[in-house]
């Protein structure tokens, strides 16, 4: 139940009852050390006034100048002289010459000793308490020095009193100081949480609250605002995507539909056979659009789960993927680069075997990688294709290299970002007339997204010598077991 009820109390309050159960502990510390302290500086002060009184007699018992009765200050020092018998001999006024204070051996032990011992004194009639202290003379006589110890009592119940009364007031006037600081303390996380319920209300992620204090808290808002901030990128690129891909799907359906409704109103001169071939070519769009939106979302899950799959050689895939370009309109060829071979083959001719590219990841992704950069040089190039996988090593260790060169037109510096983004298309950057100029402008988003989701980067260069374009891939080697 205790521990029950303690999990539902607030963060202020059990930072409040932690600290106040540590001030509690430290204050009665506190308090029992000082009346220690007070009382042991009071009795050293109370012995060294005995002892000195003593020492003083004891001088004169040396010198044979003692006299009868000890001379001493009234009301401060009281003595007795005991000769080796244990018999008083000499007194001061007022001292029972017949009783000592302290017995023959008890005195001797003191005298043997630096400290003083407390007696009462009501059965010699002098005050309640006395502190007794013992010197021995050089003749064997104890001299028996006795000082009220009432003064340094009542200083010390003062104390006593004081604290008993004043502890629980200090005590209580930190608790609450506690709790109104841990409250301040804690008043930018509640400025966190209103704005977090904001946004929640709102729906629209906007900036948090940021205390000026350098401390955690900052740090924390600064998180959440960082947060907040990739949150509202990753939702105007949703809301992009939806929007782009509503468009694409606009037009190949409504082609469909258009199709569709011209045969059905005039059935008899319609071509069925070319109006079949014309709706499954808007199919085909229809799904490869629907393949590359679902392979972008399995990228963007991959990448976020950073899961880097199996290895496979890049070097080898680089050669299959090159052998299906037998046929096209411009030569591909393929170069290997390592540290230990090199090989070179052109599409359909069987060339000498590498050392293996390895990567980390998945054969199937990375494939449709070379087809999208391999089909997109193959479309603008002039006269040929040249693949190049190669490996190096620098700062961030053993990295994988693709590279797809065309001698096309090329793409303007300015636009070789902006191609990456999905749905993205050039105006008259990338154009050959007479040809089609492309699908829906997936292709390498979907380039960089599959070489970002196993730690790689992708991006665009000037091909040299110009004209051209040069895409150039770069992974992060991978084990050395191979997927073929």
């Amino acid at each position: 139940m205790i521990v029950r009820w303690w999990r539902r109390r607030g963060l202020r309050a059990r930072v409040t009852l932690i600290a106040a159960l540590g001030l509690l502990v430290a204050v009665i510390a506190g308090d029992l050390l000082l009346l220690n302290t007070l009382r042991v500086s009071l009795t050293r002060s109370v012995d060294d006034t005995a002892r000195s009184g003593a020492t003083e007699v004891a001088a004169l018992i040396n010198a044979n100048r003692l006299p009868d009765p000890v001379p001493v200050a009234a009301g401060t020092v009281t003595i007795q002289v005991l000769n080796p018998a244990g018999l008083i001999i000499n007194v001061s006024p007022g001292a029972d010459r017949l009783v000592p204070i302290v017995a023959r051996p008890q005195a001797e032990a003191l005298a043997d000793g630096d400290s003083g011992v407390l007696v009462q004194g009501a059965p010699f009639d002098m005050p309640s308490l006395l502190r007794v202290a013992v010197v021995r003379s050089a003749n064997g006589d104890l001299v028996i020095a006795a000082v009220p110890y009432s003064s340094a009592a009542d200083s010390l119940r003062v104390v006593g009193h004081a604290l008993v009364f004043g502890t629980p007031v200090l005590f209580l006037v930190f608790t609450g100081a506690i709790w109104l600081v841990v409250g301040s303390t804690l008043r930018p996380i509640g400025l966190l949480q209103r704005g977090a319920a904001q946004v929640t209300v709102t729906g629209v992620p906007a900036d948090l609250p940021v205390p000026e204090a350098r401390d955690e808290v900052r740090l924390l808002a600064l998180t959440l605002n960082d947060m907040l901030s990739r949150l509202a990128g990753a939702q105007q690129r949703q809301r992009s995507l939806v929007s782009d891909t509503a468009h694409e799907l606009r037009s190949p359906i409504a082609s469909i539909r258009a199709q569709l409704e011209v045969a059905l109103d005039h059935p008899a001169g319609q071509d069925w056979a070319q109006t079949a071939r014309d709706v499954l070519t808007d199919t085909l769009r229809l799904s490869c659009l629907a393949e590359d939106l679902l392979l972008l979302a399995r990228l963007d899950e991959q990448a976020a789960n950073a899961r880097p799959g199996t290895a496979v050689d890049l070097g080898h895939l680089a050669d299959v993927v090159v052998g299906r370009y037998t046929g096209a309109r411009v030569p591909v060829r393929v170069t290997r680069v390592t540290a230990t071979a090199t090989a070179t083959r052109e599409a359909a001719r069987p060339g000498p075997e590498a050392a293996p590219c390895l990567v980390a990841g998945s054969r199937e992704p990375l494939d449709r990688m070379l087809v999208n950069l391999v089909d997109n040089a193959v479309r603008y190039a002039r006269s040929a294709v040249a693949v190049s996988v190669s490996v190096s090593v620098g700062r961030s260790g053993e990295r994988v290299e693709l590279t797809v060169t065309d001698d096309g037109p090329g793409i303007p510096e300015a636009d070789r970002e902006r191609v990456f983004d999905r749905f993205a298309r050039l105006d008259d950057a990338r154009h050959r007339d007479g040809e089609d100029a492309g699908g829906a402008g997936l292709g390498l988003a979907i380039v960089r997204a599959t070489a970002q989701a196993y730690g790689g980067t992708a991006h665009l260069d000037a091909a040299e010598p110009a004209p051209g374009l040069r895409a150039v891939v770069r992974l992060p080697a991978g084990p050395p077991t191979a997927e073929r």
